[in-house]
């Protein structure tokens, strides 16, 4: 049976999966695989490294995700993202926004297994961690079977093994970045059918998974599941995954314990100069489907970005939901 690192993983997702999105989510999963936003090679090098690389500690395990297409350049940010102590290295060959084609990176790539190969061999030879790619299972009018498959078999040649596949096509042009999450249909079938061809390789399916029931599921098929925007609109299905996914014993936590965890972390981030709403916008769907949930998301949503003291917010919060004390406002 293969390890289970990538049986669950939660999405890199630009604007979404900095920090303290991550740190909310561990408190939900000690066992979920995090994922950066996506970071770009020339950030890494001459960028502000703290505030592009830096995490808690509790994040474990967490991966860096790079865009680049240069080598040289990869490996050089690999050897930086390793040294900050991340525990693996994605390649995004998935995204297919305008900013990123310009750039040659991301999903245009898979058209460019050769050079992905290298990419990944270069960044191989100077770290120790895993490197892995996340891909699409093509572009455009590639043949999803024969290109995908000679994709995956070249790239898996330079020394890859886990490779994360968004099972559908991404459109270079003439397509949002939000069409290319919708359109064209989803095709978890390919996924499987390269999963039976190469059993020795490990493949997490991502795309539209929207449950840990459906979670579940994929793992009769594939080596692990990762889910996006699920994860990040109803963040509480995560306390299920340790329990269910991994056979763990662990408590769950309750929303009330996320939120009261949540006050001394948030008050350390004002103390350095941030603001509250960098970490509670995050949490405004920890209550989906719960009593006075809308009144939660509309009092964290409305006060939160004015707010310079995100302790008493959180603690509002916390008793509108528990029916303490309702603030007028939000009954």
């Amino acid at each position: 049976m293969k390890a289970q690192a990538h049986r669950f993983c939660i999405a890199p997702m630009m604007d979404w999966t900095d920090r303290h999105c991550r740190f909310a989510h561990r408190l939900l999963s000690a066992q979920a695989r995090l994922y950066t936003e996506m970071v770009t090679v020339p950030a890494v090098i001459h960028g502000k490294r703290e505030q592009l690389l830096g995490f808690d500690p509790s994040e474990h395990a967490i991966a860096l995700q790079l865009g680049g297409s240069d080598p040289a350049g990869l490996a050089e940010a690999a050897k930086i993202g390793e040294a900050w102590g991340y525990d693996e290295i994605n390649l995004n060959v998935g995204c297919p926004s305008d900013r990123v084609q310009v750039g040659s990176f991301g999903a245009c790539l898979m058209a460019e297994p050769e050079l992905v190969a290298a990419c990944v061999a270069a960044m191989r030879a100077v770290v120790r961690v895993p490197v892995t790619v996340k891909c699409r299972i093509g572009i455009d009018d590639q043949d999803s079977e024969a290109d995908l498959d000679r994709f995956i078999d070249t790239v898996a040649e330079a020394g890859c093994d886990t490779f994360i596949v968004h099972a559908r096509k991404a459109w270079l042009k003439g397509l949002s970045p939000k069409e290319n999450r919708e359109v064209p249909p989803l095709d978890y079938g390919r996924v499987a059918r390269l999963k039976a061809r190469r059993p020795e390789l490990t493949i997490v399916l991502n795309g539209g998974i929207g449950s840990i029931d459906e979670a579940e599921h994929h793992l009769q098929t594939f080596d692990g599941v990762m889910l996006g925007r699920a994860a990040y609109h109803t963040p509480y299905i995560l306390a299920e995954v340790d329990r269910r996914l991994f056979g763990s014993d662990r408590p769950e936590i309750s929303r009330g314990d996320v939120l009261r965890t949540l006050i001394p972390y948030i008050e350390r981030h004002v103390a350095k100069g941030g603001r509250p709403y960098n970490v509670l916008r995050h949490i405004l769907g920890l209550y989906h489907g719960q009593p006075r949930a809308r009144a939660f998301r509309r009092l964290l949503s409305e006060q939160g970005p004015r707010a310079t003291a995100g302790g008493d917010l959180v603690r509002a919060a916390l008793a509108l939901v528990e029916g303490r004390d309702l603030p007028a406002a939000a009954e």
